[in-house]
């Protein structure tokens, strides 16, 4: 696809801190209206915390969905659409996941009959669409209006709600509510384990077969601990971009509110027992460094590697790092995951073209096809094939070619702003690459992945690279 020129954009080099002076002071009327322009991207992402409090949840990126596509047909009506490089591929997606919800009634060998439904596939498919909105609405609203800056205080906000959620999730693990929401729907629709875990806010999730007794692992304010961890790793590359690395004056009490954040979260970083986020926060320092060189910033390399390596000698000689040692010792959910990634391959293998549409439960346990939930045992067996990462839930709902087309979007994104170097430029770079870490451990959708769609949308409106729509069509050249 063609380039066009960028609507709004102002040149790719914006400094270190990468907070785009220029457009921000641009902006700086209308920063304090509750309805300035980009207003739905900044109340999605700073006011999640109020939204899983009101039992939304990941629902919330549905909810702004509404504005932002309202935004978007009242920008194609006036100016036309522009849509980012390689669109075509995720469109063909879309349409791949759509298509193979005409496989549901079928059941894949080594799977449990009668698991999966129509109605999972087409919440997915609904995130699917809702963060797609998110990707046109940023890429397409001027950096005049919503600057790279308030994007990411933004989301370095949320790291600090995720951080404090998790400080929570260790204070009070037994902290919960019901929400509106959960006190508006019925009650077998709300009592739903599924349901529940995304519509009753809770600050923990206490499991007893992680460590081999009691454990409390943060989650606030998301439904799982793994989406804690997953997100809490999204974001940090955004506080240091929208928070401590701005400049001085004003906005100098960010930069030690960011450091502060950080240097806590470690505690429930070691609590929530989340091996990959450990790995994926150690790949986030060795690409930071890496960058700190390309840019030819040696010294703050070297200061990186000193600071990182003081951390660590912290850690070891801390409390917590026993803890960190009998998680390793413990690796309880290794046969779980490995049986049902090779579940979700065996699957793909029946249906590699469509995929089965959606997850399907496991025949059996990973020990024999014989083991399975029972009321004597509820927690044996049946095990959900997808639900394991992102990698597995594409491969069993949408087979290998929609598994293809999703991650050769993300692929091409990455390739093509490889160049990035900046602070802003890198967070969003980082964004796209740690969703192939994450992807063999945690399911993105909603909030994972919507991040990474903000990275996109901001690589794309950054540089040369999203083409012209019609104003009649809207088809991309």
């Amino acid at each position: 696809m063609g380039a066009s020129t960028r609507s709004g954009a102002g040149p790719p080099g914006e400094g270190a801190a990468g907070v785009g002076a220029a457009h921000e002071k641009a902006a700086a009327p209308s920063a304090f209206r509750l309805l300035a322009p980009g207003w739905p991207v900044i109340w999605l992402f700073a006011g999640y915390p109020l939204w899983w409090a009101l039992g939304l949840g990941p629902f919330a990126f549905w909810v702004f969905a509404v504005p932002m596509a309202a935004g978007l047909l009242r920008r194609h009506r006036e100016r036309g659409l522009r849509l980012p490089p390689g669109f075509g591929l995720w469109a063909l997606f879309l349409l791949w996941a759509a298509a193979g919800m005409a496989l549901i009634g079928m059941v894949p060998d080594g799977a449990l009959p009668g698991s999966g439904g129509v109605l999972g596939a087409l919440v997915r498919l609904g995130h699917y669409l809702a963060l797609t909105v998110l990707l046109l609405y940023i890429g397409n609203t001027g950096r005049d209006e919503l600057s790279d800056a308030r994007i990411a205080r933004a989301l370095g906000w949320l790291f600090l709600a995720t951080t404090a959620g998790g400080l929570l999730g260790m204070a009070a693990p037994n902290f919960g509510f019901t929400s509106p929401l959960e006190a508006l729907l019925p009650g077998a629709v709300a009592s739903d384990s599924y349901v529940q875990a995304l519509i009753h806010p809770s600050s923990s999730q206490v499991m007893d077969d992680v460590l081999g007794y009691e454990t409390a692992r943060p989650k606030a304010p998301w439904p799982y601990t793994n989406t804690w961890g997953n997100m809490l790793s999204l974001l940090l590359p955004w506080l240091a971009a929208g928070w401590i690395l701005t400049g001085r004056g004003r906005g100098g009490w960010r930069r030690w509110a960011g450091l502060a954040a950080v240097a806590v979260s470690l505690l429930p970083i070691v609590h929530s027992l989340n091996r990959a986020l450990w790995v994926g926060l150690a790949l986030t320092a060795v690409f930071a460094l890496v960058q700190l060189v390309r840019s030819g910033r040696v010294a703050a390399a070297l200061a990186g590697v000193l600071a990182v390596t003081g951390l660590c000698v912290a850690l070891a000689a801390s409390p917590l790092m026993d803890l960190v040692s009998e998680r390793i010792a413990n690796p309880h959910s290794d046969d779980g995951r490995a049986a049902t990634s090779w579940a979700a391959v065996d699957a793909a293998a029946q249906s590699p073209v469509l995929g089965w549409g959606t997850t399907r439960d496991m025949l059996g346990s990973s020990d024999s096809i014989a083991i399975g939930t029972s009321p004597e045992c509820p927690g044996c067996g049946n095990h959900t094939i997808g639900n394991n990462g992102q990698f597995w839930l594409t491969l069993i709902s949408n087979g290998w070619v929609g598994t293809g087309l999703f991650l050769g979007f993300f692929a091409a994104a990455a390739w093509r702003h490889r160049g990035e170097r900046d602070a802003v430029g890198s967070a969003a770079l980082l964004s796209v690459l740690l969703l192939f870490w994450y992807m063999f451990f945690y399911v993105a959708l909603t909030a994972p992945l919507a991040v990474t769609m903000t990275g996109i949308a901001l690589l794309w409106r950054r540089a040369p690279g999203a083409v012209a729509a019609t104003a009649a069509g809207g088809v991309a050249r």
